[in-house]
């Protein structure tokens, strides 16, 4: 058993059972609970699939698909980076605003690679 936590310690395939049903938790958070990571869902259930009928290279596609799916990536952590600032506490302090802020930042800049990305392949 692992002394760091105690909620660590299953090796092998118990630990890959609980490490999915763990992550099957937390998209079902997400979608319950952050309006933002249904959104990016929604774009990328457009995006995605309207790529397949682009005459892209296998690298383009992959490049188009994998922009989309870190914005998804990058809203998790930033939910992720909420929920844990306002478990700490909901007063307002400069610090829990400057991590909001920055997990914000981190998404806008992942929308904008989808735009830029899309825009520089689609303007080839």
């Amino acid at each position: 058993m692992n002394s760091y936590s105690p909620f660590k310690g299953k090796t092998g395939f118990k630990r890959v059972c609980n490490a999915t049903q763990y992550s099957l938790a937390g998209f079902k958070a997400a979608f319950n609970h952050e309006a933002a990571f249904r959104q990016v869902l929604l774009l990328n259930t457009i995006l995605i699939p309207s790529s397949f009928f682009l005459e892209l290279t296998a690298v383009e596609h992959a490049l188009i698909v994998a922009v989309c799916l870190l914005a998804l990536i990058v809203e998790l952590f930033n939910s992720a980076i909420e929920a844990v600032v306002d478990r700490i506490s909901l007063e307002k302090h400069p610090l829990s605003k400057n991590a909001k802020d920055m997990g914000s930042a981190a998404q806008f800049v992942a929308l904008g690679m989808i735009f830029f990305v899309w825009l520089i392949i689609l303007l080839k």
